[in-house]
């Protein structure tokens, strides 16, 4: 099965502001879609024959948290491997400590962006959401 891709380069300029995409904005957007698609195990929205949602809410929010995801991985330094984000360094005086930052809660779980998260709360993906499409007015 292809990958599924929430949201183009472009869509990233529009949603950060910024004049232009990292230079591997392709690689970013593929990395973050995959992140967004394990978020949403048990996500129930409608889609289309490859499997891309069909109702534009859900298309709006999935572009929007894997815009939010790259954002957050260029605001801390990440490359699209998650890794950045879940260590840190704090000096204050002789004091030093260092070591694993909250992250997610278990092994294999996605460290999603808290604008990634709204985005998806908002459009009622997350897990939690179990029968019908809430976009179809309980429908498919």
């Amino acid at each position: 099965m292809a990958r599924r891709l929430y949201a183009t380069a472009d869509e990233y300029l529009l949603y950060t502001g910024e004049q232009t995409a990292p230079a591997d904005i392709q690689r970013l957007v593929t990395r973050a879609s995959e992140d967004i698609d394990a978020a949403l195990l048990t996500a129930v929205y409608c889609t289309d024959d490859a499997g891309m949602p069909t109702h534009a809410e859900v298309k709006e929010a999935l572009s929007d948290a894997v815009c939010a995801q790259i954002e957050y991985w260029q605001e801390t330094g990440d490359t699209g491997t998650g890794a950045a984000g879940r260590w840190s360094s704090v000096s204050l005086g002789p004091l030093s400590l260092s070591g694993p930052r909250g992250g997610p809660s278990h092994p294999g779980a996605v460290d999603l962006a808290d604008r990634a998260e709204r985005a998806l709360t908002r459009a009622g993906l997350l897990p939690g959401v179990i029968g019908e499409c809430p976009h179809c007015h309980g429908g498919y």
